[in-house]
């Protein structure tokens, strides 16, 4: 069979190899049969379009190399090895059995109307899904590594080596990618994504988390975040550490005062990264010195020494405790912080807090029943139906399904004893863990991850001095009115195990630490 113009060559591309390479030779060549056995032949010199997918994902485990780069590497192998080409960026998509269409699709739309089909284009791929996707649109295969003889690497276990500091992975990396690698210190990013304990395969911190109503959650609260700090804000390089939506910076670019300032966003999540960009490029930041990277400070140095004058940290902490590694990764964070911190630099950080003598038993007592309530499986019911079902139960009966999820999530203990239908005696960091995220019950898998009550004020004071930092005295804890009145007097009421009410105590913090100027 002949007549061919095109090889379709789809993938993630981070890296290219020198089988490719002799591989892509002999087909161009006509050396090469199909995966039916059939002579591929071609009318004149074929086109290889590289349809390089996950294109706008980049810092993430599954896509560690940016597209730019990956293209900038495909367009020296073809240079180098005589290939004509064309690069074609695809747009991560949700997983469905359609991807090769919407692959074709997105070619046409982005290669001059381009269309492949089955009589002008053969496929080179060896992933056996995609392969059964394309034959089944009719075209035919050319299999690349897939029972090849001579078993070579595939390009994501040569990727591997590369991630694990195996210098073998250059003799099977074409000089291209190499090239790449080297120039702009790839392999270095490539270990330090791979390796990255917190991050998971979509540049998240969890799976669980409802980003839309997360990002509401922070683009409603920025302004009253904004306003908390400003006061203590050092003019010049600023950087938000989990930015999130970049909401804050949105404020702090329209500020008269910081217009001569850099900002910069800190974002691990892919989700929140690309609203970030996607904000900038609509012109929402009146700053144009307003940087976004996507990036996990506990993987490594960001910033140059003492370059920092204001690192600003909303609603983070909690989730380095939570995610990261617990109280050592905050040290971790402290430490880094200080670290790209000038002189005289602040760090501020609002975060939430847990009581001190956290230890103390103490009785909470609910104003409805349920206590005995059993817990269920809530990860086992359809989407959107654990919402429905937590808020048909009273706080009481969501007590002990929070007991469940929380020591299954969070990896804590949570011991408690019921002392009735209503009432249950447990320690008072445990009933402010409960109290503080009964009520999310639109995000309950992901609330139970995370541990609001780890660190008390005391011993915030404790880590942040041991970094280096002094503590600016307008710094403190202090107890959210609106959640007293709103959400925990309507709910229950604590006492000491002989009976006397406790007054609910502090929920948040609020901390200026300062490098000295000079330093012992």
């Amino acid at each position: 069979m002949a007549g061919l113009n095109y090889v379709l060559i789809p993938g993630r591309h981070h890296l290219l190899t020198r089988f490719q390479a002799v591989y892509l030779r002999d087909l161009v060549g006509g050396r090469l049969r199909d995966i039916d056995d059939e002579t591929v032949g071609f009318s004149a010199e074929p086109t290889l379009v590289w349809a390089v997918t996950s294109a706008n994902h980049q810092n993430t485990r599954r896509n560690p190399v940016p597209a730019n780069r990956r293209e900038a590497a495909i367009e020296l192998f073809s240079s180098r090895e005589g290939f004509r080409s064309l690069v074609v960026p695809i747009f991560d998509t949700r997983p469905t059995e359609r991807f090769a269409e919407i692959t074709l699709k997105a070619i046409a739309a982005g290669a001059g109307g381009l269309s492949l089909d089955p009589a002008n284009c053969v496929v080179a791929v060896s992933t056996p899904a995609v392969i059964e996707m394309y034959q089944s649109l009719g075209f035919r295969i050319a299999p690349l590594e897939q029972d090849h003889s001579e078993s070579p690497l595939r390009a994501w276990q040569v990727l591997e080596l590369c991630a694990a500091g195996d210098p073998a992975w250059r003799q099977h990396a074409h000089e291209a990618t190499i090239d790449v690698f080297d120039r702009y210190s790839l392999a270095a990013q490539v270990a330090m994504v791979l390796g990255d304990p917190v991050v998971g395969q979509e540049g998240s911190l969890t799976e669980t988390r409802n980003y839309r109503a997360y990002a509401a959650s922070f683009e409603a609260s920025a302004e009253r975040k904004w306003k908390q700090a400003r006061p203590y804000v050092v003019p010049g390089r600023i950087v938000d550490v989990g930015c999130a939506t970049g909401a804050v910076l949105e404020l702090a670019s329209r500020d008269p005062g910081l217009q001569e300032s850099d900002l910069f966003g800190i974002e691990v999540s892919q989700h929140l990264f690309e609203e970030c960009v996607h904000k900038k490029s609509q012109g929402l930041f009146g700053n144009p010195n307003t940087f976004f990277f996507q990036r996990n400070i506990l993987s490594g140095k960001v910033f140059a020494d003492k370059s920092i004058n204001t690192s600003l940290t909303f609603a983070l902490t909690h989730e380095i405790i939570s995610y990261a590694g617990g109280v050592d990764a905050l040290k971790r964070l402290a430490a880094a912080l200080y670290v790209q911190a000038s002189p005289a630099g602040v760090w501020i950080n609002s975060d939430v807090c847990g009581p001190e003598g956290g230890d103390q038993e103490v009785v909470l007592h609910f104003k409805e029943p349920g206590v005995d309530h059993p817990p269920r499986n809530l990860e086992r019911l359809p989407s959107g139906d654990a919402k429905s079902y937590l808020d048909n139960l009273t706080p009481a009966a969501r007590f002990p399904q929070f007991a469940e999820d929380f020591r299954r999530l969070a990896h804590v203990p949570f011991a408690f004893s019921p002392v009735n239908a209503k009432s249950v005696r447990l320690s008072l960091s445990d009933a402010m863990e409960f109290m503080t995220k009964f009520s999310y019950t639109d995000s309950w898998l992901s609330e139970c991850h995370e541990r609001f009550c780890t660190l008390a004020w005391p011993d915030w004071v404790s880590l942040v001095q041991s970094a280096g930092f002094e503590i600016d005295p307008r710094s403190g804890s202090w107890r959210n009115e609106w959640l007293v009145q709103n959400i925990f007097r309507p709910t229950a009421e604590l006492t000491t195990l002989g009976g006397d009410v406790i007054q609910w105590p502090t929920t948040h913090m609020f901390l200026v630490a300062i490098r000295p100027l000079t330093e012992a």
